[in-house]
């Protein structure tokens, strides 16, 4: 089976995650394809292969030389994100692409006039919707390559590596995919993520991340005999949100610039919810930020009454250049094998996280290596087949590369 073919299967299967989900997985359809990938390793000739009850899958592709060398690891995640319909994709092949508007529907234009970045895949074949679904390359995509480069790998037996582990989990879409990975079922001295974006990119920088959750409490009364007595929650929720600076939001920020994103609002009278993420590269200033969310609520609070505003933040994930900074070897590794197979290197910071971030902190180093996708989360959303092949011989080079590793 080659990379397009495994790939168009993998979109078949609806494993959108819900923030709303108590059980983890946090849909359960993600279990569906949960077996299915988990049938297809041990068909691909994988060893150990397991999955938990969480959904968590593991596999091992043995060495095939001596095994005093390091053993690495690749993961992706298999959920889809719950901001677009991941139901009944269904992908066309824009074969030698020439620049020019793809019409997705009738009602649907994907043109370089909006989306620039297409003009950097002409004369390649790209894998689009039809419109009213996103594709799913985050992360079938980086699925697809790991699992074909360790089938690369058994069929080539002249490149000698060592002890390759990977791993395929749920919920990366909601914050929780590297929540229950058993690290030390792992057992990898350092792993890589295939979650990153266009071809080349390599991030090893991601944003400090927390969310906020702000109560406000109102008082009801008819609007006819209000005075002095209603407290309108609706009112004080535009207040709140008029604290904070117009231009550090998502749409006015860029690069290292952090943000506070207002996720959503529920309000009425009486009561009103915000939902906020607070994102900083660097962690002084992301801890300003929280204090500074703290603040708002108690000024607030001085103002209208004590217990009238709340404000529960908590912290999400962290900037794992810290973790990786002191050991830079995971990433030369990444340039070596990109320059090797004919990628340009992209070296840039996440704004964002991926399931990395979180396993360097639990002692995984775990950069992110392109997958190829690109518009990620909407029905934009499309992949070069020429980037996931790409990613697939890094894969292969990296590991290839380890098992000359000498320290």
């Amino acid at each position: 089976m080659e990379i397009t073919e495994r790939f168009l299967n993998y979109t078949k299967f609806d494993t959108q995650s819900s923030e709303e989900g108590d059980c983890v997985p946090s849909t359960k359809k993600q279990l569906v394809f949960a077996e299915y990938l988990k049938k297809e390793l041990e068909a691909e000739g994988l060893d150990d292969v397991e999955m938990d009850e969480k959904g968590y899958i593991y596999a091992t592709l043995k060495a095939n030389m001596r095994d005093n060398v390091p053993t690495i690891g690749f993961i992706a995640h298999y959920d889809t994100s719950p901001d677009c319909s991941g139901a009944g994709i269904k992908p066309q092949i824009v074969s030698r692409y020439d620049g020019s508007d793809i019409e997705l529907s009738p009602d649907i234009v994907s043109s370089p006039q909006k989306f620039p970045e297409l003009l950097q895949h002409v004369g390649e074949d790209l894998i689009v919707t039809d419109g009213t679904t996103l594709l799913g390359a985050d992360d079938k995509a980086g699925i697809a390559e790991i699992v074909q480069a360790m089938v690369y790998l058994q069929q080539h037996k002249e490149i000698k590596h060592g002890k390759i582990r990977i791993a395929f989990n749920p919920d990366e879409e909601i914050g929780m995919g590297a929540r229950h990975f058993d690290v030390d079922r792992f057992g990898c001295d350092w792993a890589y993520t295939m979650d990153g974006g266009d071809a080349g990119e390599l991030e090893f920088e991601n944003f400090n991340a927390a969310s906020a959750k702000i109560v406000i409490k109102g008082i009801s009364v008819h609007p006819g005999y209000a005075k002095d007595k209603m407290v309108n929650a609706n009112r004080l929720a535009a207040e709140f949100i008029r604290q904070l600076p117009d231009d550090e939001t998502p749409e006015t920020t860029e690069g290292y610039q952090g943000f506070y994103h207002l996720t959503s609002i529920q309000s009425h009278v009486e009561e009103a919810r915000l939902s906020y993420i607070i994102r900083d590269h660097d962690r002084d200033r992301f801890e300003d930020r929280k204090r500074f969310i703290k603040r708002v609520a108690r000024e607030m609070n001085g103002r209208y009454g004590e217990g009238t505003v709340s404000a529960e933040v908590k912290d999400q994930y962290y900037n794992m250049k810290e973790k990786i900074d002191p050991q830079m070897h995971v990433i030369d590794l990444v340039l070596h094998a990109m320059q090797e197979v004919g990628v340009s290197p992209k070296v840039k910071p996440i704004r964002g996280g991926t399931d990395g971030a979180q396993l360097s902190f639990r002692g995984l180093p775990c950069p992110n290596i392109f997958a190829g996708g690109v518009n990620f989360h909407g029905p934009y959303e499309f992949v070069p087949i020429q980037s996931m092949e790409k990613a697939m011989l890094v894969i292969v080079k990296i590991c290839e590369l380890v098992g000359e590793y000498n320290g």
